[in-house]
């Protein structure tokens, strides 16, 4: 008998009133608050406007919920256009269910058409976003928490977390790997490290963003290894984990490539950011601007001329 374990939430519900809190939506909620404070601080700190992050934010955000829950409906469609199933259920995204691939991929169209719109290429963008991604998702694994799901094999360690009983979808009351946990300390961990990397290589143009994207698959891969939930396998092998495997020889494809194409970082990465400059703008790989800055000389004072005597 396992004496020692992390509780569950009897309930991820908590009621003001009228109006319900649910746990899964106020972590995703303040994981996005604590990334757009964490990339405005980056931003600015690259030569960027203040404000310009949470701009870009307005348009990505809303395309990553989407982006996520799609993903989660269509690898898992069994739980909502199955035998038995609601397909309205599909629209309940406060009851879980948001896949990490599906919000980086959707997330990336509408931060593109922010950065389009403000003449700021995306790379630069994602590159100090990525450390608050992490963070974001390290909150968001806490929604999970409330509503008993993400858990892996069974186990009585003492960090184990203790599961309710639920006949609906057969599971029985135990204590099990809290794959959530895993999860969220991984992201922690992935956010420290491109920081640290940031500031010692100076990493630009999507490599930043990269070098998060490999870590976390790194991380992921292991922790479905653990899961014990229902999903698609290929191979002997969970679909997400074949995704973490494809993703990351991507990225770290990417980081190589571009490297060599692209070496160093942005020079400046918002056009008007930075007054006294002269802004030319040269098209880079990514589809959208670099800006390059050339700072103006010092006016030398002429001399004054000597009349000649006759």
């Amino acid at each position: 008998m396992n004496l020692a374990y992390i509780p569950s939430p009897s309930t991820g519900v908590v009621h003001l009133g009228p109006v319900p809190l649910r746990g899964y939506a106020f972590c995703i909620i303040i994981g996005v608050f604590v990334a757009v404070w964490l990339a405005n601080r980056r931003w600015v700190a690259r030569g960027g406007k203040a404000g310009t992050v949470a701009d870009i934010a307005v348009w990505a955000v809303p395309f990553g919920l989407v982006g996520g829950r799609l993903y989660h409906v269509i690898t898992d469609y069994e739980l909502y256009f199955g035998s038995g199933r609601n397909w309205v259920d599909a629209f309940k995204i406060w009851e879980g269910g948001l896949g990490i691939w599906g919000a980086v991929a959707l997330g990336a169209v509408g931060a593109w058409i922010g950065c389009r719109r403000r003449g700021i290429p995306l790379p630069a963008w994602a590159d100090a976003v990525a450390p608050g991604l992490a963070v974001a998702q390290a909150i968001g694994r806490w929604g999970n928490w409330f509503n008993q799901e993400l858990y892996g094999k069974a186990t009585d360690l003492p960090w184990a977390l203790k599961i309710d009983a639920d006949p609906a979808i057969g599971r029985e009351a135990g204590t099990y790997h809290p794959t959530f946990l895993y999860e969220s300390l991984w992201c922690l961990g992935v956010a420290a490290l491109v920081i640290l990397a940031d500031r010692r290589f100076k990493l630009g143009h999507g490599r930043a963003f990269a070098l998060y994207v490999a870590a976390y698959t790194v991380g992921r891969f292991w922790i479905e290894y653990l899961r014990v939930d229902e999903a698609h396998h290929v191979l002997g092998l969970r679909l997400n984990g074949w995704t973490s495997i494809v993703v990351f020889l991507a990225a770290v494809a990417y980081i190589v490539i571009s490297a060599k194409k692209v070496p160093g970082r942005e020079l400046v990465v918002e056009p008007g950011a930075l007054e006294g400059a002269e802004e030319t703008v040269e098209g880079s790989e990514g589809g959208a601007a670099d800006v390059q800055r050339s700072p103006r000389k010092p006016a030398t004072p002429s001399k004054p001329s000597k009349e000649k005597k006759l």
